[in-house]
């Protein structure tokens, strides 16, 4: 009988971080080095291409068939300063069972998504689209929002039970969602569940998008395809189609922010589709802004371990063996360039790495440089609540992995340096 793998025990000691060396993001895989900004282009698509193959899969291509239909037509809200609006995303088409084939059937991705604009921006308003976790219900306690019907993980103190979503799961969420401030700014929200897109649990990739892009006799994605994270980043650009195209929208103006596994989402989304203006990561950790190499709180083989759905096989070829990884976070915040990127960490979630946060963001400025942007101004992490807006933007707050009115407060003060 095999031995049990030991529990694994994170590293929260700075003297316990391994020596380590990051990749350049400067230098091209034969070696030349990138000197003029014009030079950038080739280096950012070996980068790119990099991720793809051997972190998050290559996100699906070409765009499904998609139709959008109004399920909610504007409608005024908070004492007539905003309207809201719902609309449902239909991508692809339904496929049934052959029998003379093992391709799985399929049915057509449904994305409902809610969006509030302010109503007196005197002109049309930079938006953040924000894919959520619980359902678009759970952002606000308004009986009026759809309540969500696609799978949900469990939380029966927040009203989700059998992974659904049920009536007391209205408004579980709104702490982190303070709509009055953000549409007080002129600021409009379009927000969606993942879930929709792809449910976050390991079936073989049978579920959600996936089966939409299997040639025949196909049935999960090939080593170097994308995992869920690919599929959400997917979702997060097919919103922004639509979005785009709103009554009431600056479409040059579009935002870009996710927390946690979304927040990786939110980086990877935003180095493919150069359409979002600006892209923003909420304590995003491994496999997003942290410092892979650091092996500080969670790690390559346990991240894989724990969701083995989220990056593409490929990504397990570094379990233990960070040092190989052809890539690390630096490089992923340096693909937003030179469009703003704003990273953020917590005191209370050293599962994420903060300083591994930190130093991404910061060892991605040489790129910003090139490009005549400004990057973190030095390699001191600041103190606690103690922003910092260039183009680059970071901040480490008190409290725990979540999103907070001060997070907000920061995009809003970021977005408005970067948009007026």
């Amino acid at each position: 009988m095999s031995q049990a793998a030991p529990p694994f025990t994170p590293n929260y000691d700075e003297a316990q971080v391994p020596a380590y060396t990051l990749p350049d993001p400067l230098v091209r895989q034969d070696g030349t080095p990138v000197t003029q900004p014009a030079e950038w282009p080739l280096r950012r698509a070996e980068i790119l291409e990099l991720f793809a193959n051997q972190v998050y899969g290559k996100i699906p291509t070409p765009p499904l068939p998609q139709a959008v239909a109004i399920t909610e037509a504007p409608t005024a809200v908070f004492n007539n300063t905003a309207t809201r609006q719902q609309r449902r995303l239909t991508l692809g088409k339904a496929t049934p069972a052959d029998a003379t084939t093992s391709d799985p059937p399929s049915s057509p991705v449904v994305i409902n998504v809610l969006i509030y604009l302010p109503a007196n921006a005197g002109g049309p308003a930079p938006i953040f689209i924000v894919p959520n976790f619980d359902g678009n219900q759970a952002i606000h306690a308004d009986p009026a929002i759809h309540l969500a019907s696609c799978w949900l993980r469990n939380d029966e103190q927040a009203g989700i039970v059998d992974h659904k979503a049920t009536e007391k799961s209205r408004g579980v969420d709104a702490a982190s969602w303070p709509l009055e401030l953000i549409l007080s700014r002129g600021y409009g929200v379009a927000t969606f569940c993942y879930c929709d897109v792809d449910p976050d649990f390991d079936d073989g990739f049978q579920n959600g998008l996936h089966p939409h892009f299997y040639p025949a006799g196909q049935t999960k994605p090939l080593p170097h395809e994308g995992g869920s994270i690919s599929a959400w980043a997917y979702g997060c650009s097919r919103v922004l189609d639509f979005v785009r195209e709103l009554k009431g929208v600056d479409r040059t103006k579009v935002v870009l922010m996710g927390h946690s596994r979304l927040g990786k989402t939110a980086l990877w989304a935003g180095a493919n589709d150069e359409r979002f203006a600006i892209v923003i990561s909420n304590n995003s950790g491994e496999g997003g802004a942290a410092i892979t190499r650091r092996c500080f709180g969670e790690t390559i083989e346990r991240i894989n371990t724990s969701f083995p759905h989220w990056f593409c096989a490929n990504f397990k070829k570094y379990n233990l063996r960070e040092s190989e990884l052809p890539v690390d976070a630096h490089q992923l915040i340096a693909l937003i360039a030179p469009r703003p990127v704003y990273v953020a960490s917590a005191e209370e979630d050293p599962w994420a790495d903060p300083r591994g946060e930190f130093l991404a963001a910061y060892h991605a400025g040489p790129v910003y440089k090139l490009l005549g942007k400004e990057p973190l101004p030095n390699a001191d992490m600041p103190t606690l609540n103690q922003p910092l807006h260039h183009t680059v933007g970071y901040h480490f707050r008190t409290g725990k992995h979540a999103v907070t009115e001060y997070d907000w407060r920061q995009y809003l003060d970021f977005c408005d340096k970067h948009f007026r």
